[in-house]
C-alpha cells in the first residue's frame, strides 16, 4: 500500500502553511518595504579609484557607519554592496577582499551625506557616515570574504544591528601585482528604528 503523504499526512501535519484568502490576506514583506515607505531607509557609500604604478599595489574603499551615543534608535543593516573594477595595462595577478567589521578608527576620513531612499521624505539619518581610502584599525572582524572583479551585493535584512555608540565598517580592497587602473567601491543601505 503506497504512502502518498510521507512528510505531511492529512491527519498529522508536520508543518502548516499560512492561508492567503481575499478577506484576510497573509502578506509577508521584508522590513525595508515599510522603512522605505515611511522615509527611514538610507544609503551611503563611495569609490576610491587609483592608477597603480609598474609594481602594482592596493586600492581600498572603507565606509564607516556610526550610530551616535544618545540617538535613541538602532541602525539595522539592510544591504552591503560595492565592487572592484580593473583596467589592466598588463596581465597581472589580482586579489580582492570584502571585510565587515565593528568599531575601530579610520585614517584621514571624509564625511558622506546619507541619502533617503524615499525621495519625497524630508527625514534625515541619525547616523554619521565617513569614508577612508585605508582599512580601519582596531576593529573586530564580523565577516571577511574574497572578491572577484565586478560588483557584489549582500542582502542582510537587518542581520547586523548597530546600537547607539557603536560603528560598523565595510571595507573593499583590491590588489594588483603590476600597473593598471583600479577602483574599489563600498556602499551601505540601512534603516533606523
Amino acid at each position: 500500500m503506497p504512502n502518498d503523504h510521507v512528510f505531511n499526512p492529512l491527519n498529522r501535519p508536520v508543518y502548516t502553511s499560512i492561508t492567503n484568502t481575499f478577506t484576510s490576506p497573509g502578506i509577508v514583506a521584508p522590513p525595508e518595504n515599510n522603512a522605505g515607505s515611511t522615509g527611514n531607509l538610507y544609503n551611503a557609500g563611495s569609490t576610491n579609484s587609483t592608477t597603480l604604478g609598474l609594481l602594482g599595489g592596493s586600492v581600498i574603499a572603507t565606509v564607516q557607519l556610526t550610530n551616535p551615543v544618545g540617538s535613541g534608535k538602532n541602525v539595522y543593516i539592510s544591504r552591503l554592496s560595492g565592487g572592484i573594477t580593473v583596467a589592466l595595462n598588463l596581465l597581472s595577478s589580482f586579489s580582492g577582499t570584502m571585510t565587515l567589521s565593528a568599531n575601530g578608527t579610520l585614517t584621514s576620513p571624509s564625511t558622506l551625506t546619507p541619502v533617503n531612499n524615499n525621495l519625497s521624505s524630508s527625514n534625515t539619518s541619525i547616523a554619521t557616515v565617513r569614508f577612508s581610502a585605508a582599512a580601519p584599525t582596531g576593529t573586530t572582524t564580523l565577516l571577511a570574504m574574497p572578491l572577484q572583479v565586478g560588483p557584489f551585493l549582500s542582502n542582510e535584512l537587518g542581520r547586523y544591528v548597530v546600537p547607539p555608540g557603536q560603528s560598523i565598517n565595510l571595507s573593499v580592497s583590491g590588489s594588483l601585482s603590476v600597473g593598471g587602473l583600479m577602483a574599489s567601491t563600498s556602499y551601505f543601505s540601512w534603516w533606523e528604528a
